[in-house]
């Protein structure tokens, strides 16, 4: 049976970082890793959906996790998001990613054509046999994939030995349930829809993988910390602020990215911002940030309260 503690915890999914002209940034990579796990966070999801990975190239993307791995030298859990719209891609970001040493890879289903099961199966396992010693995660998302992971292939991929868990980014709360049962205890379920977070968790997520966590680690921290001590009231108090920021965020015209990513230069870390075809924030945005930075302010002073 494997150790699956390193996959616990609060776990951010880490943004593109990039510099004045657009280019993925080493050097804000860098910056941005070491923010984070001075923050006290667990892991780092990195290449997935926060990072902009459908419009990044794979040497962007292999650009990114080097220096995330520069920076993590195994103090935190790194997982590194591999899936592209193509075998042959994704098959090469697993290797790449391997090479650097990261703890797991993980990968939605191939977007865009709504392929049999059995031919997302084949997707993932030679995605799998590129790096085949490192764990496998399976990304369900499918308000974004357009294909939801079904029990039937979860119950086939939990064959491959490597095959460790779920990024669960359904908004069902008992899809978590499901999962886990399939699994059982040697797996690993993360929760991944934000708002919930709190309810993954007691629905029996094991983790967080967030892309919200990065302006508000301290908050998500916290909803942890209360939640495996059995303060459910607590966290739920703390999950409710949480969502009232994130509902503020998304009030802005610019993509939430641009709009967090705007939050964090107001926090002292600037790493850019976000790939068209992302809208960026506009002038009548910067009042609602201020805001969105005083209430995350606000909420994580009254922590300690």
């Amino acid at each position: 049976m494997k150790d699956l503690r390193k996959y616990k915890g609060i776990i951010p999914a880490f943004y593109a970082c990039y510099d004045e002209e657009g280019n993925v940034s080493r050097e804000r990579t860098e910056k941005f890793a070491e923010y984070l796990i001075n923050k006290g966070i667990r892991g780092l999801y990195v290449c997935g959906s926060s990072g902009e990975c459908i419009y990044q190239s794979k040497e962007e993307r292999k650009k990114t996790l080097e220096s995330v791995m520069k920076v993590a030298k195994g103090r935190i859990t790194v997982i590194a998001h591999v899936g592209c719209n193509n075998t042959a891609d994704s098959a090469e970001l697993a290797a790449h990613a391997e090479k650097v040493g990261v703890d797991a890879i993980a990968s939605i289903p191939p977007i865009y054509f709504h392929l049999p099961d059995y031919a997302i199966e084949d997707y993932w396992n030679e995605i799998s046999a590129a790096a085949p010693n490192t764990d496998f995660i399976i990304y369900n998302i499918p308000q974004l994939a357009g294909v939801a992971l079904s029990t039937s292939l979860y119950k086939k991929m939990r064959e491959n030995p490597r095959v460790i868990g779920v990024k669960n980014s359904s908004m069902p709360v008992q899809d978590i349930q499901m999962f886990k049962e399939i699994g059982g205890e040697n797996s690993v379920i993360f929760n991944g829809p934000d708002e919930q977070f709190v309810g993954g968790r007691v629905m029996g997520a094991d983790a967080g993988i967030g892309g919200t966590y990065a302006v508000m680690p301290e908050l998500y921290l916290a909803a942890e910390e209360e939640v495996q001590n059995g303060n459910l009231q607590r966290a739920q108090e703390i999950q409710y602020r949480i969502d009232r920021i994130i509902y503020a965020m998304c009030a802005c015209y610019g993509n939430l990215y641009a709009v967090m990513k705007e939050i964090l230069r107001a926090q002292g870390m600037d790493i850019g911002g976000v790939r068209k075809p992302l809208p960026d924030i506009i002038e009548d945005d910067r009042h609602q940030i201020e805001v969105c930075v005083k209430m995350i302010k606000e909420a994580i002073d009254s922590l300690n309260k």
